[in-house]
């Protein structure tokens, strides 16, 4: 494990810093992971009771970056003040403001827009509401289509007003996505979505290894299904 930090920490390098989230919130942080190969950089948000620095996002970025693919992490306002959550138009809001602050900490990528659960579900409302600047394509972890033990697809009603390629990466276990409307939801979107299954694995990326048919680690196979998905969309 120690070797693979070392060649992680190699061939990239990590910038923290800050942007105005919207004017009445003030500034938020984030954190620029750029390998020296990266041509792509994922906007990243997290998910509704984390922050940017929660275990999954650090493992989504690590993971990415081993792929060449750089990341921009950052918080929405209240997690970074640890209030209550804001309200949907502070969250969409913020979002335009990272991809911004995205695109002039690394000009020269080609930007796409991912988040981890609530933050999917932000990402893709603000899509949908107005395309975000800049941003070719969606990379969506775990999109929390339902609330658990209550199957709905109409937080996936806005996904048919998104004109740009989108991917979705879910456990085969989600109990926010369940398989009997999420691949139908999926499909229904026509060639603007995929979708990657994770065998075994839940909401929180958390497998069944006596199960599981593959040894490879789950982020490092959801960073593979991206990078292969970014060279299909030709971005």
């Amino acid at each position: 494990m120690a070797g693979a930090e070392e060649e992680f920490q190699a061939v990239t390098f990590t910038r923290e810093l800050k942007f105005t989230a919207t004017p009445d919130k003030g500034e938020v942080s984030a954190i620029l992971v750029r390998p020296e190969s990266a041509t792509q950089l994922l906007v990243l948000g997290h998910g509704a009771s984390t922050n940017m620095r929660h275990a999954t996002m650090q493992s989504i970025a690590e993971a990415l970056a081993a792929r060449g693919i750089a990341t921009f992490r950052y918080n929405f306002p209240y997690s970074e003040n640890g209030r209550g959550r804001d309200s949907q138009a502070v969250c969409t809001e913020t979002i335009r403001s990272a991809v911004q602050a995205a695109h002039k900490a690394a000009p020269d990528l080609t930007l796409l827009a991912g988040r981890h659960s609530f933050g999917g579900r932000m990402t893709t409302t603000a899509q949908a509401e107005e395309p975000i600047e800049n941003v070719a394509g969606l990379v969506l972890f775990s999109f929390p289509l339902h609330l658990p033990g209550r199957p709905d697809t109409k937080r996936a009603e806005h996904l048919a007003n998104i004109k740009i390629p989108m991917l979705f990466l879910s456990g085969m276990r989600d109990e926010l996505a369940t398989l009997d409307l999420l691949e139908p939801t999926i499909k229904k979107l026509g060639k603007h979505a995929a979708l990657h299954l994770i065998d075994t694995a839940n909401h929180s990326y958390k497998i069944l290894k006596k199960t599981r048919s593959s040894d490879e680690d789950v982020f490092a196979e959801m960073a593979g299904k991206t990078l292969s998905w970014i060279a299909e969309i030709g971005v």
